[in-house]
């Protein structure tokens, strides 16, 4: 299954060239990340699965650059990979046109929060990760 959650596009993410800075497109999987692993699931009352991780790495590839703000474009995000105490994520960015901007992964770290240090991943965030899982 794969998550979609809309980011949008502000005046000043538009940089000197005219189009959105690349920093600006991991502020938005940072964003579409919480979203997938907390709020959803707080917003109706619930128990957030996967809150407990760090970045261990971003890999971007920019595909077509962003020129226009004060819209919203699609953040999409799925499982490519599930390890011992990590897993991958995939992410796109796609305009209301169907356009790919850009592609990216990120390998996120499972840590306790009492440690500061990696852990294995629980069954149950296990099972929440697999229902994200991309064949």
């Amino acid at each position: 299954m794969i998550f979609t959650n809309q980011q949008f596009v502000r005046w000043d993410d538009i940089d000197a060239f005219g189009h959105v800075n690349n920093a600006k497109y991991l502020t938005y999987i940072q964003e579409a990340r919480f979203q997938w692993a907390y709020y959803q699931y707080a917003s109706k009352g619930e128990a957030a699965t996967l809150i407990e991780m760090v970045v261990a790495r971003n890999e971007i590839d920019y595909l077509v650059p962003i020129y226009e703000g004060g819209r919203f474009y699609d953040i999409n995000l799925w499982v490519e990979s599930i390890g011992t105490s990590s897993c991958v994520l995939g992410y796109e960015i796609v305009g209301a046109d169907g356009v790919v901007h850009a592609k990216m992964k990120s390998v996120q770290v499972i840590i306790s929060m009492e440690t500061k240090k990696s852990r294995p991943i629980s069954e149950k965030e296990r099972e929440f990760l697999n229902n994200y899982l991309k064949a």
